[in-house]
């Protein structure tokens, strides 16, 4: 059977058990498995218990449970609602203030999470409400919570770059730091475009009353101000121990934990239903990834080991007649086209044993592709008709926000998100600056 054959039929029998519904990495692996079975004979059923020593040994990974845990303790115990009511206070008096503040919240959850799912939740429940209560334009605000929470997958600690790292054999650390800037850029850019258009329509965004003003004290904005700082104080600390070398990445994650769980004890919200909600979410999402990675590495060993990959190549190459920006251009349109239905791990472990191989011989970075991955990841999240975030809204949204209204919120965001890849693509060193930083401290 030729590579061509082979790509045609591992891909279409992944695709079509995806869409019965059944779970990715079950799907992954079963194709993986059957393919070495069907080409290779008995012998081929060693390659996943080869793969799964390999995921066990890959020592980053322990860093997954770690930064979960700190996200969910954050989140369970409350102290992300003390944050969003600093932002509600302090932005509250500037047009488009709530929104702002939503953005910069959005960013802090990214910081203690690393799920986008973290941030819709908070934003949906928390932030939504209290933003239509003011008089926020609905479609605006809906639009401001879905593209911000899709912050989660690129600021670290992304789980998703801990993905792409087992799955591309990339250094974690170098992803971690090169996803930081850009999302920066990213939610700054969501931020002046919220100021900028309520500046111009300030029935979108009005300010905070002056009679609400006036019943918040100095004293309340202060304890709000030391209630929100708390959870900033986490992540600076966990990541000054880290970038300062006194930790190392998975040191880092269990000191993050630990600081999470002792600012849930000063606040007076760490309870025992607290801390069983936090370990069970905890447990759910790294078995989840555990078996997601073992799935992947299985099929891409098996696919890789056919030859194939280099079939791919061939036709990219030299029958599209297209050169290197073509080619990456035409990959990363690919995954937006995918990002419509598909998950993102779902989505990566379909592409990576084609396009990472690629990437390589095409002479780009492949922490910076990564980053591009992700980025087009995130707007998948946000594109009709499957996009994953425009279902998160639309079952945590209250009755007055329609479908209607969610996909219309969207539009101005996934320009947003475009423009920021492009200027990922024109200007490199947007983040490649901190990992290249870094090289040079460890060298």
């Amino acid at each position: 059977m030729s590579p061509e054959l082979i790509t045609i039929f591992m891909f279409a029998t992944m695709m079509m058990l995806l869409f019965t519904g059944q779970r990715v990495f079950g799907v992954i692996g079963f194709v993986g498995a059957a393919a070495a079975l069907l080409l290779w004979g008995r012998g081929a059923v060693e390659m996943p218990f080869n793969q799964a020593f390999q995921v066990l040994n890959w020592y980053p990974l322990i860093t997954v449970p770690f930064f979960v845990f700190m996200g969910y303790m954050m989140s369970e115990s409350g102290i992300a609602s003390n944050l969003y009511r600093m932002f509600h206070v302090w932005f509250g008096p500037v047009r488009g203030g709530l929104a702002l503040g939503t953005v910069a919240l959005m960013v802090l959850i990214s910081c203690i999470n690393g799920l986008s799912v973290a941030g819709m939740a908070i934003g949906a429940t928390i932030a939504l409400p209290e933003l239509l209560k003011r008089g926020y334009d609905k479609v605006m605000v809906t639009g401001v919570i879905q593209a911000g929470s899709s912050l989660g997958i690129l600021i670290p600690p992304s789980v998703v770059l801990v993905l792409f790292a087992m799955i591309a054999r990339a250094p974690i650390t170098e992803l971690w730091l090169a996803g930081l800037l850009p999302g920066l850029l990213m939610a700054t850019i969501f931020g002046l475009y919220i100021y900028i258009r309520c500046r111009i329509q300030p029935e979108l965004g009005p300010p905070m009353s002056l009679e609400e003003r006036a019943q918040i004290t100095t004293r309340e904005k202060l304890v709000l101000l030391r209630e929100g700082i708390l959870p900033v104080a986490v992540f600076a600390i966990m990541m000054t121990l880290f970038l300062t070398g006194i930790t190392s990445l998975t040191e880092s994650s269990a000191v993050g934990a630990l600081l999470a769980t002792i600012a849930a004890a000063l606040s007076g919200k760490l309870n025992w239903k607290v801390l069983e909600t936090t370990t069970r979410q905890t447990l759910l999402i790294s078995c989840m990834f555990l078996w997601i990675i073992l799935g992947a590495l299985c099929f891409s060993s098996v696919y890789d080991g056919l030859g194939a990959v280099r079939a791919i190549e061939t036709l990219l190459l030299n029958t599209f007649g297209l050169d290197a920006w073509g080619i990456l251009i035409l990959m990363l349109l690919s995954f937006i086209v995918m990002g419509m239905f598909l998950d993102d791990t779902a989505m990566l472990v379909i592409v990576a044993p084609l396009y990472v191989p690629l990437v390589k011989i095409l002479g780009f970075d492949i922490v910076w592709f990564g980053i591009l991955y992700t980025v087009t990841c995130q707007i998948a999240y946000i594109t009709p008709p499957f996009g994953y975030n425009l279902f998160l809204m639309r079952a945590m949204a209250p009755p007055e926000v329609s479908l209607g209204d969610i996909y219309r919120s969207i539009a101005p965001f996934i320009a947003l998100m475009v423009l920021t890849l492009i200027l990922l693509m024109l200007f490199p060193q947007i983040a490649l600056w901190l990992p290249d930083l870094y090289r040079g401290r460890v060298s």
